[in-house]
């Protein structure tokens, strides 16, 4: 665990610099995609700089959002803060920019979905190695087990051992993202995204059980209930397509 590294006078947040590398992989996986399908690899780059931007902004306004009640009499203040990002909120703000620039650049469509698939995985899996390196609140629920931690240098400190579940979703989503990358000429164009929803949904679904997060609804978290909408829209995407795909039955 760093929070910071001190180079030269300079001070670095650890969490930064990984949200930076998740970007920069995520951009050269598509760039790498988009060339493979034809498509100019510079569109990488723009894709990019459209999720980095709604991303931020995103995850900014669900952060006030959950926690009105402490920014209500700072408003300006609460968005402009240095701390408080939400991936859900950033993942919806980042969707709407980057499928704003599909729009622009006439791509709007089932294959710009693919091409977005293993580059969100692998920038969720880095993402989460910064949430590890700054110990900011994301880890686990009390436990003794041989590879329990603690955080007591975090920036939401805990001298309590407790489940690292930032390494539980980075090892996790490494794999996601490793699949597929590999299936991602497998199949018509669609289905790849149909399923990281299912595989994204359900790692941070499971990861949940031994998370901090309060229980809103039947015993479930917020992000259960959100991985819950993702692993049945994925599922049901799978089902049309395949019901489209799949002949019509020979009459005797």
């Amino acid at each position: 665990m760093q929070p910071e590294l001190h180079i030269a006078g300079i001070t670095l947040q650890t969490f930064g610099l990984m949200m930076g590398l998740a970007f920069v992989v995520a951009g050269a996986l598509a760039g790498r995609f988009l060339k493979e399908i034809g498509k100019p690899v510079d569109w990488a780059y723009e894709m990019v700089f459209a999720a980095l931007v709604g991303g931020i902004v995103g995850a900014r306004l669900w952060w006030v959002a959950e926690n009105w009640s402490d920014a209500k009499d700072d408003v300006l203040g609460s968005l402009f803060s240095g701390s408080g990002l939400v991936w859900y909120g950033g993942a919806i703000g980042g969707a709407i920019c980057v499928l704003a620039w599909a729009w622009r650049r006439n791509f709007l469509g089932l294959q710009l979905l693919d091409v977005a698939s293993a580059p969100l995985a692998a920038g969720y899996a880095i993402g989460r190695i910064g949430c590890q390196l700054a110990g900011d609140g994301d880890y686990g629920i009390p436990w003794d087990g041989p590879w329990a931690m603690a955080y007591p240098n975090g920036t939401v400190p805990t001298t309590e051992k407790v489940h690292p579940t930032p390494v539980y979703e980075t090892i996790t989503m490494l794999l996601v993202a490793a699949l597929l990358w590999r299936w991602r000429h497998r199949w018509q164009p669609g289905t790849l995204f149909a399923l990281y929803l299912i595989l994204a949904g359900a790692e941070r679904f499971l990861v949940e059980f031994v998370r901090r997060n309060d229980d809103v609804l039947l015993g479930l978290t917020q992000p259960q209930l959100l991985s819950l909408l993702m692993i049945a829209g994925g599922g049901i995407w799978l089902l049309v397509r395949r019901s489209v795909a799949a002949p019509a039955p020979v009459r005797a």
